[in-house]
Order: structure tokens, then C-alpha cells, then sequence
């Protein structure tokens, strides 16, 4: 629960009692005070979440330490409580600081409403906090594509994400796992509630546990102050484990408690926390194949696999690619302020050549690539790709053998090498020839060998002898 250890400073005798015991019902740690100085120094020894402070005390107003209190860098929410209310005082502990004001007496009932609001506003204070770190999200990019695929996964999304079911994404990296955790998320009825994520790759073994279940004040060198971990944060909503496959033994045994009886408790604390969320899991590893070999435990996989979703690669859906790299010549043209018109057919069919080892995240960075490199109004050619997988020649020129895959000989290997120069020259000879560090006359020589000699042949024999004239 966002809200732990409350303060009650209160110098009338009922009154404190009956709200130590009302909040110890409720499961809160609660420490109690008479002045504003036993109250300081209660939080010289340990941080509070909450407190609730009396105007009137014994050694004076309660709102002169409501004030004092705005200056802590990790500041509890003050509930501001008096039997002398008036719109006057509430006015002046609300522009102080106060969370809210209560009128003395005050219901049990009033009580549970300002504590659950104040458990709401904790939260998502929390999560914004941790959001406003800056992780990389996916928000605003869509699961593009019209194959059948793709329809087909859209629709299983659509049935899935109602339901408060465990869900498993499976593919290979950057078919866009990410993307369909946030879809599911989105079209869910937790979709009002927070999304947290954690990159089970990217988190050092050592802190993976505490970036799952938080951490107590003390538990470990540098654990200065309690935190709570991503599990808390997501409370009433949804978390997605990015990479599951890369945890260790130790931690899948206490994440499988956590999806059997929703509870855990944070390093080096003994209180046991219960929390409503959903979890979806993705892998670009194939788990079952992780279970066989003894390095992934059968009963979580079977836990988490309670609904599978598998992601194709883009080499299944090649058809996709044409739509793909125009949404993304668009977006990526935007972002850099770029006119870009198009793509040429030249492009767009080798585009489609291409195999897409890093799936849609590479053809993503190919275009962008692509885009910052195109001239302002112009269209995206083969020469901006980059792609190195399978080298095409210039427009005109007979295709390169060896596509089979065959180990290619050394002359077979420069022969590509020239034909690319030419094709990133756009056919310029005289560019290619200082790609390659070579004189146009040896170039000539090479596609003479190569039986690709054409009309421009005497035009470049004469740029030639005049840049070889000696000069006065």
C-alpha cells in the first residue's frame, strides 16, 4: 500500500486513542505524539507517509509545523483537524501544504474517505515520478499493417484485453512486443490505471529484486529510504516484465508467489503486501525451450502462459513493408523537419528484398536513416538504405550472382563492391571512382571486364585525358 507509517499528533487523550485504533485496524503502522516536539523528533528517526496534526497543541500551532514541514525534501501528507473549524482556518491549512482538512468530531467513515484518497493521491503521485524518468515508451505508435497476420492479431487483442488474464508475448526482438502489451493495456478496463514497465534485461541481477518488490529503509548498503517497487506502483493496473526469460532462478521463484496469491513483501521488510494487478510477460526466447533445458521453472512459464500470443517476424509479412516504410517516411519526415515526397520503386523494391533480421525496429531505423540523408524534396532511393544484407546495382546493370548464399570469391566480391559505388553514385562514374580511391580509367577497365561498358565510355575518356593535362 502507498500509505504505511502515519503520525497521529493530538493532545486530547479520546481523540488519539480512538484514531490509533482506528488505523491499526486498518492495518497502519501508527506512532503517536502530544507536542510538535516529540512529533519532530519522530521524524528525525524514521520517514512518515502521512500525519494527522491537531491546530491547537500544548507548545503551539499545529499549522507552524505544517509550514516547516514544506521545506523536507521526502514531506508526509498533513490531515489538518480541529473542533474550532472554520472556512477561514481550512483555507489557511490548504494554502500551507495540508492535504485536507477535517472538523472534529469526524466519522470513522470521513476518516476511510480521506485515507483512501489519500492512498489514491500517493500513488499516483509515485507513478509519475517514476514515469518522469524518461523510459523510452512506445505511446503513439500503432500495430501497423493490413496482412492477415496482423488482422488476425488485432482481433485476438481486441478478445484478450477485457479480460484480467495472465498474457505471454512471444517474438522475435523488434516485432513489436512492446506495442501489443500497450494495445492489450489500452483496450482493458484497467486502461484509467496506471502501466508500468520493467526491462528484466536491462536491470543489474543484483537489483532486479528490488526494482520488483521495493526495498525498506536499511536493507542494503545505500538503501537510504524506503522505496516501493514497480509492483506497488502498478497497483489496480497493469505491468509488463520485458524480457522475462532473464531472470534468475531465485527471483522466478518469489515472482511465481506473486502471481499465485498476488502478495510479496519488499527487501528487508517482513510485512506482507498484497496487490491487484494484471501482468503481461514478453521473451524473444522460446520458454518452452528454456523449461526443457532446466533454465526457466515449468510451473511459472505455465503461470504466465495462460493466454500466448506470438508475434510473426516481417519476413512472414512482407506484404506489410510497403505500408510500414510510408507511415514511417512520414513520421520520421515530421520529426526532422524534413521534405520528403516519396519512395522510389527502386527503393521500395529492394525494401522488399530485404529479409528484416531486426523486423519492423530495423526497418524503422533504415527509414529514418534514410530520411535524414534524402535531399530536402526529394524521394527516398536505394543509396540512402544503407542495407549492406545483399547489394543490388545501379538501374540497368544485369543483378549480382551468388544470392543463394554460396561462399563468393574474391572477384566475385569486388565486382559487388564496384556495382554498389556505382549504385550509391547513382551511375556517376566519376563519384564511384573516388568512392573507390580508384581512377576513372580503372573503373572503365573493371566494367569492361565485367561485359557492362555502355555510350559513355568516350564522354568519360575525355574528362579523363583533360584531368590528366599537366597544368602551367
Amino acid at each position: 500500500m502507498p500509505i504505511e507509517k502515519i503520525i497521529v499528533l493530538e493532545d486530547d487523550l479520546v481523540v488519539r486513542r480512538s484514531l490509533e485504533q482506528q488505523l491499526r485496524y486498518k492495518r497502519y503502522d501508527v506512532a503517536s505524539a502530544t507536542t510538535i516536539a516529540e512529533a519532530q523528533e519522530l521524524l528525525t528517526k524514521d520517514n512518515f507517509d502521512l500525519m494527522i496534526v491537531d491546530v491547537r497543541l500544548p507548545d503551539g500551532n499545529g499549522i507552524d509545523l505544517l509550514k516547516q514541514l514544506q521545506s523536507r525534501p521526502a514531506k508526509p501528507l498533513i490531515v489538518m483537524v480541529s473542533g474550532f473549524g472554520t472556512v477561514d482556518l481550512a483555507v489557511e491549512c490548504m494554502s500551507n501544504g495540508a492535504f485536507t482538512f477535517l472538523t472534529k468530531p469526524f466519522s470513522p467513515e470521513q476518516l476511510a474517505v480521506t485515507l483512501k484518497k489519500a492512498e489514491e493521491h500517493t500513488q499516483l503521485v509515485k507513478v509519475n515520478q517514476f514515469l518522469s524518468h524518461g523510459e523510452d515508451d512506445e505511446t503513439g505508435y500503432e500495430l501497423l499493417g493490413t496482412s492477415p497476420e496482423m488482422e488476425q492479431l488485432r482481433a485476438l487483442i481486441r478478445k484478450v484485453a477485457r479480460t484480467q488474464a495472465t498474457v505471454l508475448i512471444q517474438g522475435e526482438s523488434g516485432t513489436g512486443k512492446e506495442l501489443v502489451a500497450r494495445a492489450l493495456y489500452r483496450q482493458s478496463p484497467r486502461n484509467t490505471a496506471p502501466f508500468i514497465k520493467v526491462n528484466c534485461a536491462a536491470v543489474p541481477e543484483n537489483l532486479i529484486e528490488s526494482e520488483f518488490f521495493g526495498h525498506e529503509k536499511g536493507a542494503f548498503t545505500g538503501a537510504l529510504n524506503k522505496r516501493e517497487g514497480r509492483f506497488e506502483l502498478a497497483h489496480g493496473g497493469t505491468i509488463l516484465l520485458d524480457e522475462i526469460s532473464e531472470i534468475s532462478p531465485q527471483l522466478q521463484a518469489k515472482l511465481l508467489r506473486v502471481l499465485q496469491e498476488r502478495e510479496f513483501e519488499r527487501v528487508g521488510g517482513s510485512r506482507s503486501i498484497k496487490v491487484d494487478v494484471r501482468v503481461i510477460a514478453t521473451t524473444n526466447r522460446n520458454l518452452q525451450e528454456s523449461v526443457d533445458k532446466k533454465e526457466f521453472r515449468e510451473d511459472l512459464y505455465f503461470r504466465l502462459n495462460v493466454v500466448p500470443i506470438v508475434l510473426p517476424p516481417l519476413r512472414d509479412r512482407k506484404g506489410d513493408v510497403p505500408l510500414l516504410a510510408e507511415q514511417f517516411r512520414h513520421r520520421f519526415a515530421r520529426k526532422h523537419g524534413m521534405e520528403v515526397v516519396g519512395i522510389s520503386a527502386n527503393c521500395m523494391a529492394a525494401l522488399k528484398r530485404h529479409s528484416w533480421p531486426g523486423n519492423v525496429r530495423e526497418l524503422q531505423n533504415v527509414i529514418e536513416r534514410a530520411v535524414i540523408l534524402c535531399s530536402e524534396g526529394g524521394v527516398l532511393e536505394t543509396a540512402h538504405l544503407g542495407l549492406t544484407e545483399r547489394p543490388h546495382p545501379a538501374a540497368g546493370m544485369p543483378s549480382s550472382t551468388g544470392d543463394g548464399g554460396e561462399f563468393l570469391t574474391m572477384s566475385e566480391m569486388e565486382k559487388r563492391h564496384v556495382l554498389a559505388a556505382l549504385e550509391r553514385s547513382k551511375g556517376n562514374r566519376t563519384q564511384a571512382a573516388k568512392m573507390l580511391d580508384i581512377s576513372i580509367r580503372t573503373l572503365r577497365n573493371k566494367l569492361h571486364e565485367y561485359n557492362m561498358q555502355n555510350q559513355g565510355d568516350a564522354a568519360e575518356e575525355a574528362d579523363e585525358a583533360g584531368s590528366e593535362q599537366p597544368t602551367s
